[in-house]
Order: C-alpha cells, then sequence, then structure tokens
C-alpha cells in the first residue's frame, strides 16, 4: 500500500529538477577571464565560446568581464606590465554574454 502513495511526487518533481539544470548550464557565469592567473579562469566554458555584447555592441576583444556590476576590461594599446602582461582598462556599461556554440537561439546573461 505505501508503494501506491509515494511514486506519484517523485514522478511530478524530477522533470521540473531536469529542466531547471539544463537552462543553467546553458547560461554563462557572471564573471571570467581569460588570463589563467585569474581566480575566474575557465578553460572549459572559454573552449565553448562566449560572445560578449558590450553597449550594443559585439565585442572580440574583452579580457574579463562581470555582468552584475557592469565592467569589461580590454588591452590598453599594446603596452606591457613589468611581468609581460598586457596593460587593461575597465570600461563600464551594460554587459551581455552568451554561449556561441548555441547558435543564434542562444540564452543571454544580462544584469
Amino acid at each position: 500500500m505505501s508503494e501506491e502513495s509515494e511514486p506519484a511526487p517523485e514522478t511530478v518533481d524530477a522533470p521540473a529538477a531536469a529542466a531547471v539544470a539544463v537552462t543553467t548550464t546553458d547560461v554563462p557565469p557572471d564573471h571570467l577571464a581569460i588570463n589563467p592567473k585569474s581566480p575566474f579562469f575557465d578553460a572549459d566554458l572559454l573552449r565553448r565560446g562566449i560572445g560578449i555584447r558590450f553597449k550594443g555592441v559585439v565585442r572580440t576583444n574583452i579580457e574579463e568581464y562581470c555582468i552584475s556590476e557592469g565592467w569589461v576590461r580590454v588591452q590598453a594599446g599594446k603596452s606591457m606590465d613589468r611581468k609581460g602582461q598586457p596593460l587593461t582598462i575597465k570600461l563600464n556599461g551594460p554587459v551581455e554574454a552568451w554561449f556561441e556554440d548555441l547558435g543564434g537561439d542562444a540564452p543571454t546573461a544580462q544584469a
């Protein structure tokens, strides 16, 4: 008799949990960097390809971004610091990110 009452709630909750897991993996993280020394570096995510739109323009020269704080870092010309790393400047504005491997209908992360 206990078998009849238990399966119904589990079968209803399982598909809802699977749908949430799929959508969270298709949205890029809030903060990501291409420098391997950064704590926000993730090679697996970068291999998928990240598209960035900053102030309404698709940009390909972004070194690091943060969607929630609304900024990106871009290289400042050909200048290098004393350790050989490129100098970057922080630009403020609306940032949107998406995975390029999902095509044109990819979910976009934005603030």
